[in-house]
């Protein structure tokens, strides 16, 4: 995955490797778009295609035209502009109009007979919010019965963030050429993407050559994280794991962090917690080891752990910010989650041996901005915790990202079912207890994420999203942790 700036100067560079034109690549995105809207909607027969003034109405220009030729109705809707088309739009609008095809004005009227709304306004070069000429039409379409199928972006959203600053296309389906782009799948991307089609137009044989900045991941990487076990294996191989938090009135949250470490695979999970859920949490799942948080317990348990995990209903009270003050100084792996994180936007360092897992609010603190801010252009706002507080940062949301000093991927799992109290609490005992089983602090948290989402997925189909509660994630995770299963 590349940033949309670099894929405008990849386009040309991959064009002139392989010794094709511009136009022919335009005539390939166009050509894909058609195939896969003719495939998605056999039975429209009147298509409406609304042209922008750039190399993204170009790609329409071709549609029109090949859709045209299918026997296709085609209106096309032309937006003037005072500047003229680029050169490889120009040449796709002759190639219309030389056969037959007739333009008409953005102003046209509607007809409610359009089966089908081709988006060809605005592409990947957008970075505010439409003008008001544009946004009537994109409210047009939004508003009109047919579905819409969008050229690379739906018009209006960001391709570098995901953010949406004014109007916005709402997709059905959205064709997006060359490479995947991060704003179709982070941000307000799932609100408007719709389904996702991906045509690299022939241009595979030079991408394998290119390293992309930006990782994608789904399941298809898990068996590269999470190996099976070697038969002699035992517990103690598999990591001993403490994890901190619960206080009076959130032992649920250490209790689902606890079970979702078992359910992962972590060898030993030692909970400390206050002393009146001691016996609550070992009648719910009595393979955790349960014990009062005391000075010495900590101290005794951070000798013992592989992993310290930290937060989960920790609360920010003198009780949880002692245990805090004593995990911090720890050399192993860790996670910080929830409340450890407001207290660490008080008190805020760097360290390397740490995860960090926080959702925009949390972020929000730790950067001293707005959520706002953080969710107008979430890659800049993962890599910037990364910088200022070092080690893993996860920052959670739709289009979840994973960010380290050196790497940056987008997890692209997960559905609006997710929205519910201990999700997080969940990720964070699954991220723990796989750096308990030594994957690295990045590879565990990609792997924790996408484990974390696709079992909610597999709950979404079977049950669908509404009412999802997090602990019902764990009847489907062992999917997604013993990747082998499905070899």
């Amino acid at each position: 995955m590349w940033p949309a700036d670099w894929l405008r100067k990849a386009e040309r560079d991959a064009a002139d490797n392989l010794g094709i034109t511009l136009y022919e690549l335009m005539q390939r995105a166009g050509e894909a778009a058609f195939q896969t809207a003719r495939t998605c909607y056999p039975e429209a027969r009147r298509w409406l295609i609304v042209c922008g003034n750039g190399n993204n109405g170009g790609d329409g220009y071709v549609v029109a035209r090949l859709a045209q030729a299918a026997g296709l109705q085609v209106t096309l809707l032309a937006v003037e502009s005072d500047k003229p088309l680029p050169e490889e739009a120009s040449q796709a609008r002759e190639a219309w109009l030389n056969a037959g095809g007739v333009p008409h004005d953005a102003d046209k009227v509607w007809t409610a007979d359009v089966d089908l709304i081709v988006d060809a306004l605005l592409g990947i070069g957008l970075n505010s919010a439409p003008r008001d000429n544009i946004a009537r039409l994109i409210g047009q379409m939004n508003e009109h019965p047919a579905p819409v199928v969008a050229l690379d972006i739906p018009s209006g959203l960001l391709a570098e963030t995901g953010a949406v600053p004014g109007s916005v296309v709402q997709a059905a389906d959205t064709v997006t050429f060359i490479a995947l782009k991060p704003g179709l799948l982070t941000g307000k991307a799932r609100d408007v993407v719709g389904r996702l089609h991906f045509a690299a137009l022939g241009l595979e044989p030079w991408l394998k050559g290119q390293e992309a900045p930006i990782s994608r991941f789904d399941v298809q990487q898990l068996a590269d994280w999470i190996k099976p076990r070697r038969p002699t294996s035992h517990k103690g191989d598999n990591g001993r794991l403490v994890l901190i938090g619960g206080d009076s009135g959130t032992a649920g949250a250490i209790r689902m962090a606890g079970e979702a470490a078992l359910r992962a695979g972590a060898g030993l999970v030692r909970v400390l917690t206050r002393a009146e859920n001691v016996a609550p949490l070992l009648t719910a799942c009595p393979e955790l080891m349960v014990h009062e948080l005391t000075p010495q317990s900590l101290d005794e348990s951070l000798e013992w752990a592989d992993v310290v995990a930290i937060g989960p209903g920790l609360g920010q009270l003198e009780w949880g910010k002692k245990a805090l003050q004593k995990v911090e100084n720890s050399r192993k792996p860790m996670l910080w989650d929830a409340d450890a994180l407001n207290l660490l936007a008080i008190n805020p360092d760097k360290r390397q041996n740490r995860v960090i897992t926080p959702h925009p609010g949390e972020a929000a603190r730790l950067l001293n901005c707005a959520v706002s801010q953080i969710e107008s252009d979430r890659l800049l706002a993962v890599r910037r915790l990364a910088k200022r507080y070092g080690g893993t940062v996860v920052l959670k949301g739709a289009g979840t990202l994973v960010a380290s000093h050196d790497r940056l991927g987008i997890i692209d799992v997960g559905n609006a079912g997710m929205g519910s109290g201990g999700m997080g609490d969940v990720l964070s005992g699954i991220i723990a207890a796989l750096l308990a089983q030594k994957l690295t602090p990045y590879d565990a948290a990609c792997a924790g994420c996408v484990a974390h989402g696709a079992a909610a997925d597999v709950l979404a189909r079977q049950r669908g999203m509404r009412g999802m509660l997090a602990s019902d994630l764990l009847s489907t995770l062992y999917l997604f942790v013993n990747p082998d299963l499905n070899t």
